[in-house]
């Protein structure tokens, strides 16, 4: 019976990001939610414990207002969650946060597998899953769509760009999940009132081997904006040089 556990990032909800006139993003009014990714991540778990039983812990490195994000994790499957957090946890970079969690999992978790999102869904850097892989020194599967448990041995299928790999492994292992490898549940009133009594280990930057300061520094958000010059050139040899030099000038070809 495995000991499973799953990273999670309590992120902006992307449904709430309103551009301004000015073309900033001001994020002083969004929501926030478990990243989709990490969704996944959580299914995935719960489905491996209701196969082959053993627990699963939820995990996610953030500030205290992250807090209210624990009863929803907890409602997807999990026995219990780890909530590292500090105040100086609002902009860490992947390392830091990889570096927390292998910290807090080496010393407190005992675990045979570690299963993370793809990315998370605001910074989408994939960094966290290896890293900590790396940190811990154990084996890291990628791109996951499939994954079985046989014994202390774990087969994992690989969606790669040309083609699917399929990945032996002994446990303990990491992991991280595509979003097709599953559709996450919606928790329901039970499953909810269930996780208000489901224990939270708490633990703060110095029990996590440290004090991490946030080294990111976000400047500005701008949204993305696509303009259309609705500019006519003639359909012949002319037409066609004129298009070549506008687009030039423009900088999009060289």
């Amino acid at each position: 019976m495995p000991d499973i556990i799953t990273c999670f990032k309590w992120a902006v909800d992307e449904a709430d990001i309103r551009p301004q006139a000015s073309g900033e993003v001001a994020l002083d009014r969004v929501g926030y939610k478990i990243s989709e990714y990490d969704r996944n991540a959580l299914e995935a778990a719960a489905q491996l414990k209701e196969a082959h039983g053993g627990s699963v812990t939820a995990i996610t490195v953030a500030t205290p207002a992250a807090k209210k994000g624990l009863k929803d994790a907890l409602s997807r499957g999990p026995d219990r969650a780890c909530f590292v957090n500090d105040a100086a946890f609002d902009a860490l970079e992947p390392a830091q946060t990889a570096a927390l969690l292998a910290g807090v999992i080496r010393d407190r978790l005992p675990f045979d597998l570690i299963l993370c999102g793809e990315g998370s869904s605001d910074l989408y850097a994939q960094q966290v899953g290896p890293r900590l892989a790396q940190e811990l020194g154990i084996p890291c599967v990628t791109y996951v769509n499939r994954i079985t448990l046989e014994g202390s041995t774990l087969l994992a299928e690989r969606k790669l760009e040309d083609g699917i790999e399929v990945v032996k492994v002994e446990l303990p292992a990491l992991v991280t999940v595509l979003p097709d490898i599953n559709t996450p549940r919606i928790p329901g009133l039970k499953d909810t009132l269930e996780a208000s009594k489901k224990p939270v280990q708490s633990v703060g930057p110095g029990e996590a081997g440290g004090e991490f300061p946030a080294r990111l520094q976000t400047v500005a958000l701008r949204a993305t904006s696509m303009e259309r010059r609705c500019v006519r050139f003639p359909a012949d040899d002319a037409g066609i040089r004129e298009l070549v030099e506008a687009l030039r000038k423009s900088g999009a070809i060289g």
